[in-house]
């Protein structure tokens, strides 16, 4: 009884394992089967960030949505390819770009900028600089940033070059004076100057001048003036004169160093000098021979020999013409012409004070006195001359030789303020 018992229960125990045993099967495969489903319908998408890719497989509908499913931060800053409400497509590849912090700096201003670009004109652009072709910028423009982390920019301004007179316009960023010639292409003699200083800040608006110094040898040949000796010539009436040896001028070679500034003379110095010719001096015999006592005649005689006498003796020799203010209009009549006109005192050099015609100029200073050359203009004439008034011709020169006059003057002052000139003189009688 008890055996056929067991035997009734084991049958039936064998089939529940059965059903327990399908039923699992079958939750199996259907959990396969849904699996299977629900990874079938994911998405492959790619995302590529700094060269580097990493595929994903994903329900999520959007950019946005993929990111916040794989945690992914994505900051305000940085470039996505496909913006954050786009709608996931299966196969779809996105690139993100990470940004950084970048420096410019514009003439010393730094500004903080953050950026995805990876050239230099790209992060110009984006930051709405504009750089004109004199500015300067480093890196260069057209360069990768590569690792940058700072872009320097010096923008140019306009200075004025000034090189051996010679003025021009140039660009030019921050840069001392020695930099900046050394930019332009300028290079220095070894006697030229800089007005600014090397080192010296060149500044908007300034100028940077170059003086070119030029040291040149210049050899000339010049006259020296001859000397006047006067000896005693007792066979000579006192009060004469006679030239025994006409004067000439020497000649000297003089060398000189001479400064020139910008092509312009600044500076002249006498390094050598050598005589070429000497000068020969000039000698005048001054009469000391006293005039023989007149004899005495019968009045007759002696009223023929007055007479002779007074005829025979310059016309200025009575009769000394004193100084007065000199007219500027010549007095009407007479013979009138330019001659050159210099001065002389009664104390010059080889002078006696007593005129050709005996004229003796120490006593009287004031005299109205010019020497000629008697072939042009008659000893012993009344003469207007231009700036001196009316004299008397009473005097001659061994220099006075044709349209020449030498007036006489009480001082040297006013001999050496007379100088050299042109004047008109008319011979009044």
């Amino acid at each position: 009884m008890s055996t056929n018992s067991t035997e009734n229960k084991h049958p039936r125990f064998m089939t529940g394992k059965k059903i327990i045993m399908s039923i699992l099967t079958i939750a199996l495969f259907a959990g396969v089967i849904t699996y299977a489903v629900y990874e079938g319908t994911k998405k492959n998408v790619t995302l590529s960030e700094g060269g580097e890719q990493t595929e994903y497989r994903t329900h999520a509908d959007t950019v946005g949505e993929l990111l916040n499913e794989q945690g992914i931060a994505v900051g305000e800053h940085d470039d996505l390819s496909l913006a954050k409400d786009t709608e996931l497509e299966d196969g779809v590849s996105i690139e993100w770009k990470k940004a950084r912090q970048l420096t410019i700096s514009v003439d010393g201003e730094d500004s903080q900028v953050w950026s995805t670009k990876e050239d230099v004109d790209e992060l110009l652009a984006e930051a709405g600089i504009e750089l004109s072709e004199h500015d300067a910028i480093t890196p260069a423009r057209g360069s990768e940033l590569g690792d940058t982390q700072t872009v320097n920019i010096e923008k140019a301004y306009e200075v004025a070059m000034i090189d051996g007179g010679q003025k021009d316009k140039v660009w030019t960023t921050s840069t001392t004076v020695a930099d900046f010639l050394s930019k332009q292409g300028i290079k220095l003699g070894e006697n030229d100057r800089v007005e600014q200083g090397m080192d010296e800040i060149v500044k908007p608006g300034s100028s940077v001048k170059v003086v070119r110094v030029e040291k040149v040898t210049d050899v000339v040949e010049e006259s020296t003036d001859f000397t006047v000796q006067t000896k005693k010539d007792n066979k000579l009436l006192k009060g004469k004169e006679k030239v025994v040896q006409n004067g000439e001028a020497g000649k000297v070679e003089r060398t000189y160093e001479v400064i020139k500034e910008d092509g312009k003379e600044v500076k002249r110095k006498l390094q050598n000098e050598k005589v070429v010719k000497k000068p020969v001096s000039k000698v005048v015999a001054v009469g000391t021979k006293a005039p023989a006592p007149a004899p005495a005649p019968a009045k007759a005689v002696a009223s023929s020999t007055s007479k002779a006498s007074k005829a025979a003796a310059p016309k200025s020799s009575g009769k000394v013409v004193q100084a007065s203010a000199p007219r500027n209009e010549a007095p009407a009549g007479g013979k009138e012409f330019y001659v050159t006109a210099t001065a002389y005192t009664a104390s010059c050099n080889g002078c006696s004070g007593i005129t050709a015609t005996g004229i003796n100029l120490k006593a009287n200073p004031g005299a109205k006195v010019i020497a000629v050359d008697p072939s042009v203009i008659p000893l012993g004439s009344k003469v207007w001359v231009e700036g001196y008034g009316t004299a008397v011709a009473g005097d001659t020169g061994g220099a006075i030789k044709g349209n020449k006059i030498d007036i006489f003057v009480p001082t040297k002052d006013q001999a050496y303020s007379f100088g050299r000139k042109k004047v008109k003189i008319k011979i009044l009688d």
